[in-house]
């Protein structure tokens, strides 16, 4: 008998011929009311893309990230030289220069302020979640591929890195664009499309280099080993398009490598000794952690589907054994990744960002088995939601703890940030409670309000910091005093790297005797810098049109020296001064 194809995809035999027109019209029945429908997903998208970049530039950019990427893409856009990466007027080798590159070009051609800044970050995020939901339909069928970027897209981790301006976005979306490409190239049917998949996977795995290193091309490698060890298939090695894929690798990483190497010969000891092999291997950065490091992270980061991990991991191990199976691959990309950053000595919420998409791909493949063919949701899922609709309930009783640790003048901005969690934890208790009463009626719908809830919840909370990232950033000190610093004044920064107000002030600055992150910069142009406090003070006296920022406790270690300077302004965090002579200096 025929085979019948229902909404998940899978296949069963036809009934005998007396009850075929009966089930074929039941059947029938059954894909329409479970179907999706393109002009609601079209809608939902438009949404959640206005929601998504439209709250960009409610937030001001804060420490130390977001200042820092955001600076070294303005001293790129004003000196020209797009090779040399500098910030605040070093050198600085640590990354390599593709979103500072991106983020340029937008401050070129949107000007500079903070949602260019986020750009970059929220369109490759943003382009990820529609890449999941493709690769879901490719490798699975159309719903699990809808659901897939449902659960990517209301990932809560996933949501906030996707609107904070570091790196950690933008390598992930090359690195799971490779894992997607690989993915499509491995279950093409087409020889021609198979090629062009795995010649796409080696191009974007040179953008990942691009983005933050030798871990853009790492990461994929030691996965597919992973995959081939566990599952005993080496042919696969055959169909990499290894000689032809590595040209092209080469051909888009190589050049700026080149370029910076000549005119910065100090370049390679420290970009690959440095920040590679010590980075995983020292301590150097002082950013160690246990070895449970992320297991909160990633409970956190995917809190609305980490229930459906073990269902997810349980089905692809089942189905290994397929002469290639996409669930074990990306089971393997989970995991892999999750325990190298484990185990490395260096550790920072972000590196984990990259095993979301995966598990997006694995739940929602998960979700639509569960949906099966009457698209409805069991009793443990009507569970979950009610669950989560109690726990927003419960939140509500711990909103006093906000702020209990918080500075002295910074209290008045913890209680404007409870609002705002307020309104999340609503969002999430009234989504979450519609989802439980759909969950036996419509069982896309209960999960796509689900999503929503989460969705809500994390981009209100999330938006909502500039309560509390306001002071941190420097921009209202700035504001006050921008106009009244001219424009070629020597600007030293006393024992403290600022990476916000370099940006917002648009200029760089001296640093003095703590050079912090800066000092391979400092070491390859000491005469661009003030080792010492003395020399400073020296300096200075001479100086006498300079401007400094400080910690306020540095200032009154100053003052009570009868350091010769006059205060401009100071908020809680920074004081700006200047040479008592500066005053007849002229814009």
């Amino acid at each position: 008998l025929p085979d019948i194809q229902h909404p998940s995809g899978r296949r069963t035999t036809g009934p005998a011929s007396s009850d075929r027109g009966a089930h074929l019209m039941q059947f029938g029945q059954i894909r329409q009311s479970s179907a999706l429908h393109p002009g609601k997903i079209l809608l939902l998208v438009i949404i959640y893309g206005l929601l998504w970049f439209g709250t960009l530039n409610y937030r001001h950019l804060i420490p130390s990230d977001e200042g820092r990427y955001a600076e070294i893409a303005r001293e790129m856009l004003v000196t020209g030289d797009w090779v040399t990466p500098r910030y605040n007027g070093y050198k600085y080798f640590e990354k390599p220069p593709l979103q500072a590159w991106a983020t340029a070009a937008a401050f070129q051609v949107f000007g500079i302020g903070d949602w260019q800044a986020r750009l970059w970050t929220a369109l490759t995020g943003f382009l990820t979640i529609l890449l999941v939901g493709f690769t879901g339909t490719r490798i699975y069928n159309a719903r699990a591929g809808w659901l897939a970027a449902v659960v990517l897209a209301s990932s809560p981790m996933w949501v906030i890195s996707g609107h904070f301006n570091s790196l950690d976005m933008g390598l992930s979306a090359f690195l799971v664009a490779a894992l997607c490409s690989l993915l499509m190239a491995q279950t093409s049917h087409n020889k021609n499309g198979c090629r062009n998949w795995m010649w796409a996977c080696w191009a974007f795995m040179a953008l990942a280099t691009l983005s933050k290193g030798v871990i853009g091309v790492a990461i994929p490698a030691m996965v597919f080993i992973a995959y081939s060890i566990s599952t005993w298939d080496w042919k696969i090695w055959t169909r990499l398009r290894l000689f032809s894929g590595t040209i092209l690798f080469l051909a888009i990483t190589a050049p700026w490598f080149v370029l910076v190497a000549q005119r910065n010969p100090e370049f390679l000891e420290f970009f690959f000794i440095h920040e590679h092999l010590q980075r995983f291997t020292q301590d150097a950065h002082s950013r160690t952690g246990p070895i449970y490091y992320f297991v909160p992270l990633l409970l956190i980061g995917l809190l609305p589907w980490f229930l459906q991990i073990p269902g997810a991991i349980a089905q692809a191990w089942r189905e290994r054994r397929r002469e290639f199976s996409a669930g074990w691959l990306l089971v393997c990309w989970f995991v892999v990744i999750f325990a190298f950053f484990s185990v490395s000595r260096s550790k920072l919420p972000g590196y984990i960002i990259p095993v979301f998409p995966a598990l997006a791909l694995l739940i929602g493949n998960r979700l639509d088995r569960l949906l099966g063919h009457t698209n409805t949701m069991a009793l443990p899922w009507k569970l979950q939601t009610i669950g989560f609709s109690i726990l927003g309930c419960i939140g509500f009783f711990f909103l006093d703890t906000i702020g209990k640790q918080a500075r002295p003048d910074e209290i008045n901005a913890y209680a404007q940030y409870t609002y705002w969690v307020i309104a999340a934890l609503v969002a999430l208790i009234i989504f979450s409670a519609y989802a439980a009463w759909q969950s036996k009626r419509n069982g896309i719908q209960s999960i796509v309000s689900f999503a929503c809830g989460f969705f809500l919840c994390a981009i209100i909370a999330g938006t909502g910091h500039e309560t509390l990232g306001r002071a941190v950033s420097g921009i209202d000190l700035v504001e006050r005093v921008k106009a009244s610093i001219p424009e070629k004044v020597n600007f030293y920064s006393v024992r403290l790297l600022d990476h916000t107000v370099p940006f917002y002030l648009g200029r760089t600055m001296i640093m003095v005797e703590s050079p912090d992150e800066l000092e391979f910069g400092v070491k390859q142009e000491p005469e661009l810098w003030m080792p010492t406090l003395d020399a400073f003070i020296t300096r200075w006296k001479e100086d006498q049109t300079a401007y400094a920022i400080m910690v306020p406790e540095q200032f009154d270690a100053l003052q009570a020296q009868n350091f010769p300077m006059q205060e401009v302004d100071r908020d809680s965090r920074r004081v700006i001064v200047k040479h008592p002579d500066a005053s007849n200096v002229t814009q």
